[in-house]
């Protein structure tokens, strides 16, 4: 196969991969290990890390180290294979995923990844979870199978990541209106003694997190808003309703007597 070959087979596998492919993926389409080894002398290919590569034009790509530790972890199957089924393989998890939502201030020294089966790998750069993901639980962000703001907030959480951590974590996702605080209210009752809230629900911790995380007005405000809205009503006279109603009583409790 000549050299003009082997360059347009990796090119062309690389396309759909941002610019990445694997050496098990070259071998499928006849190029070998020295072959490869040949286009990254002549500067064709970048070497990531064992077995992957990343086309020279494509090195500064956004998430690339993410993206080449995601594929090594499959090197045999195609980014678009994998991703008609996003929870049967790999999936950006945890810090991490954190950092993909944009989401706290979690370092992410590590890439670190949910698979459904026990794996194991040599680089000290990526760390693996065991847990089998629904559906609902993961989502596509920038091109890569990724946990939604509430799996990562309660991973990090069963991770045992500092509150504080997860607050901000949370505030962001608040803030980005990312998060569905009623879907993530069930999860956080297991939590409520590490706070100082043993016997608690999980309501009284999500309020607890958002109010480290200084979500809480956010919160309010977006209730305050949804609840004129349900009740087809001004903003401004939805306020003037609520302090009609006795000083002592709670927002939920207010949104209720006003049947929203």
């Amino acid at each position: 196969m000549p050299r003009s070959t082997h360059e347009r087979a990796v090119i062309d596998l690389a396309e759909g991969q941002w610019g990445l492919l694997t050496a098990a993926q070259a071998r499928a389409r006849g190029v070998s290990r020295v072959q490869l080894a040949r286009l990254a002398e002549g500067e064709v290919l970048v070497r990531l890390a064992h077995g992957v590569y990343v086309l020279r034009g494509a090195a500064s790509m956004e998430h690339l180290e993410l993206r080449a530790a995601w594929l090594g972890l499959d090197p045999e199957r195609m980014a678009a294979d994998r991703l008609r089924n996003r929870t049967d393989g790999a999936v950006v998890s945890h810090a991490s995923a954190a950092r993909l939502h944009q989401l706290g201030d979690l370092d992410a020294d590590r890439h670190e990844f949910t698979l459904p089966m026990r794996k194991q790998t040599r680089r000290s750069d990526v760390r693996l979870h065991r847990a089998v993901l629904t559906t609902g639980e993961v989502m596509t962000v920038a091109g890569l199978p990724v946990t939604t703001p509430e799996r990562v907030v309660v991973d990090l959480l069963v991770d045992r990541h500092d509150g504080e951590h997860v607050s901000r974590v949370l505030a962001g996702a608040v803030a980005s209106r990312s998060v569905d605080l009623e879907q993530l209210v069930p999860q956080l009752g297991p939590f409520a003694a590490r706070f100082g809230l043993p016997g608690a629900g999980g309501g009284l911790v999500l309020e607890h997190l958002l109010e480290l995380g200084g979500a809480a007005d956010q919160v309010t405000a977006d209730d305050l808003v949804s609840a004129a809205r349900a009740n087809k009503t001004s903003l401004a006279q939805m306020i003037q309703e609520l302090r009609e109603l006795p000083p002592s009583t709670d927002l939920a409790e207010a949104l209720r007597r006003l049947n929203v």
